[in-house]
């Protein structure tokens, strides 16, 4: 074979290697996956904490690209205090109006790779009919099998801050209550079939 028809099968098996190579898709494990906040409970005398109970939605994921994304979806009727009264408060229209707006949508980009895995959601949030942008710091993010299930799973803890008033959710606020909200998330997605 000549040199020149060498480089040509060379070239189109790196050419069809790189093509091969795409983001994968996830599906998140609404049973391990848990956005929680907390929040200031008048103006300093204590800090509540909560979380979403119930989410779904998706990550893609390409590793040697250096990229992904981000879709979840949380059910606000989900909202879970620990405590009953304050649940049914927080759903009703003078805080979240869980019949007006049912879900809260966080959509993003996996940025700023160091050693193969994302540092960074760039993203925006959806909650109580506005949207805004959200950037989210990741403080650990991992693909292996899992050794229950067997499949491919990502998993990752993020951490971000909002100002809930920039939401159109400024309950409390006349109280002293602080509009600032400390946003932890907890998620798995496991690899599509």
């Amino acid at each position: 074979m000549k040199a020149s028809s060498l480089l040509l099968v060379a070239a189109a098996a790196l050419t069809a290697g790189a093509v091969s190579a795409a983001p994968v898709k996830y599906n998140i494990d609404p049973n391990h996956t848990y956005p929680s906040f907390t929040a200031d409970h008048m103006g300093g005398l204590s800090n509540w904490r909560g979380k979403i109970n119930k989410s779904s939605g998706t990550v893609t994921f390409d590793k040697e690209a250096q990229t992904g994304t981000v879709d979840v979806t949380m059910e606000m009727a989900e909202i879970d205090f620990g405590h009953d009264k304050m649940n049914a408060h927080a759903r009703s229209n003078e805080i979240f109006d869980v019949e007006k707006f049912p879900t809260a949508t966080y959509t993003g980009k996996l940025v700023n790779f160091k050693n193969g895995a994302p540092t960074e959601v760039d993203g925006t949030l959806t909650l109580h009919g506005v949207t805004k942008p959200v950037k989210l710091k990741i403080n650990s993010f991992l693909c292996k099998p899992n050794p229950m299930n067997k499949k491919e799973t990502c998993g990752a803890d993020a951490v971000g801050k909002i100002n809930r008033e920039d939401f159109g959710v400024s309950y409390g606020k006349a109280f002293g209550f602080k509009q600032d909200v400390e946003l932890q998330i907890q998620v798995e997605a496991v690899k599509a079939d």
